[in-house]
């Protein structure tokens, strides 16, 4: 799936075994600032094994840039909230490619492929609630506003985060 924004083409591909680097690469301290820090390499090993095996589940890709090596990473997954099924969706860009609207792409073709399968009523995302660049990218693509919460991540850890919904109906 290829997406133009104002001068850079962005494609988002399907999760691969050559990805482990770039999970790799976003497990630097300030990319992982808000989500309980940097993961052990048998964390990052497990993480890229689930999106390697996410299945009807949800699908993970990375981003790309056209000649480029991947810059980050954006994906759903299907997940229970307030007893509903629903979609979450999350997304991570590397630093030196960050403030360029490209994280915001990537989202909004993941969001058109979510659509597109008609599963459930709303995506979420919930980001931190000082992790003011993801909270602006929910803004920008439409997502309300629902409430604070506390929500497990990592497993065993608690963080505040938003709890952002896009109705999709």
């Amino acid at each position: 799936m290829t997406k133009r924004t104002d001068e850079i083409i962005l494609e988002i591909k399907a999760w691969e075994e050559k990805d482990l680097d770039l999970l790799i690469q976003l497990n630097e301290p300030k990319m992982m600032e808000y989500l309980g820090g940097p993961e052990s390499t048998e964390q990052i090993e497990r993480r890229h094994k689930r999106y390697l095996e996410i299945g009807s589940r949800g699908s993970m890709f990375s981003i790309n840039l056209p000649g480029a090596e991947a810059i980050g990473s954006v994906g759903y997954w299907q997940t229970a909230w307030n007893d509903e099924n629903v979609y979450e969706v999350g997304w991570s860009v590397l630093p030196s490619f960050q403030g360029k609207g490209l994280a915001s792409q990537a989202v909004k073709a993941v969001i058109a492929k979510i659509k597109d399968e008609r599963k459930y009523h709303c995506i979420h995302a919930f980001p931190s609630v000082h992790n003011a660049a993801s909270n602006a990218i929910c803004r920008k693509l439409g997502f309300h506003l629902i409430t604070e919460c506390e929500f497990e991540y990592p497993p065993g850890s608690l963080m505040t985060c938003n709890d952002w919904c896009l109705k999709l109906e």
